[in-house]
């Protein structure tokens, strides 16, 4: 190929230089998630470090590492991502396969309630333990729910619910006061949230999307007052454990990361 002429196809390239050893480079994209930081953080293991001299010829064992897996140790380290909802307007937090975080924190400590406590607390989100939950669960996720909201219940944590889910929750078992939807005039579920008289907010989604469903003004009154709302019940579960952890008073470890990983 001539200086400074241009091949019409990658394949032309290709097919104009092949055996004449010359490798043409299109284009370098190196990169890797934020899960490697942090799993180098909690491991000790200098992995960027590591796999750039590896690049360069290397191997593990000239580097003092051997191949396999680290050796387990007892240290529990969660990620909790962060979130910029409240500064984005119109926005709809409920969470799906796109990145919507903008950064992330880790909880460290000797268990998982420990860890994930930290990392909510650092991610700014507050643990409530006492005082009125929202629930508005999606007629899919009900009986999932149903064990979360009655272990809510027997920590004393109180419930308001819009219709269908009170409906639900009240025929088995769970004490429950009404709310309506919004289509039901006020004093609705958004006026609630406004009032004040809400610690947190488990909302399932429907399926429905835009800013005329009810779930969608829901979230957007919780974030906007910086009330934690929960969209995942797996989260929800989590909580729970957070909560018993706070109640037994229980001390977490202080440590330094370095310290941790010794």
């Amino acid at each position: 190929m001539r200086k400074g002429q241009v091949p019409r196809r990658k394949d032309d390239l290709w097919k104009n230089q092949r055996g004449k050893g010359d490798v043409y480079v299109f284009e370098v994209n190196p990169r890797a998630s934020r899960t490697v930081p942090f799993l180098s953080k909690i491991t000790g293991v200098p992995m960027v470090e590591l796999g750039t001299k590896v690049m360069l010829g290397k191997t593990l064992k000239e580097l003092g590492y051997k191949s396999g897996l680290v050796e387990p140790h007892s240290l529990v380290a969660v990620k909790v991502p962060v979130f910029s909802f409240g500064k984005l307007t119109q926005v709809d937090i409920y969470l799906g396969p796109e990145m919507k975080s903008t950064g992330e924190v880790m909880g460290v400590d000797y268990s998982v309630p420990q860890a994930l406590y930290k990392g909510l607390l650092a991610a700014g989100c507050t643990i409530p333990l006492s005082g009125n939950v929202l629930v508005t669960i999606a007629d899919r996720d009900k009986e999932e729910a149903l064990p979360i909201i009655a272990g809510l219940q027997e920590m004393g944590l109180h419930f308001v619910a819009t219709p269908g889910t009170a409906h639900f929750l009240r025929n088995r078992g769970i004490e429950v006061d009404d709310v309506n939807k919004i289509e039901g005039g006020s004093p609705h579920v958004v006026d609630l949230i406004n009032s004040g008289k809400v610690g947190f907010v488990i909302n399932t989604h429907s399926g429905g999307r835009g800013p005329i469903r009810d779930g969608f003004q829901i979230r957007r009154a919780a974030v906007e007052r910086g009330i934690p709302c929960l969209t995942s019940l797996d989260t929800a579960r989590a909580m729970i454990d957070c909560i018993a952890f706070i109640r037994s008073g229980r001390e977490s470890a202080l440590l330094s990361l370095d310290e941790y990983i010794k």
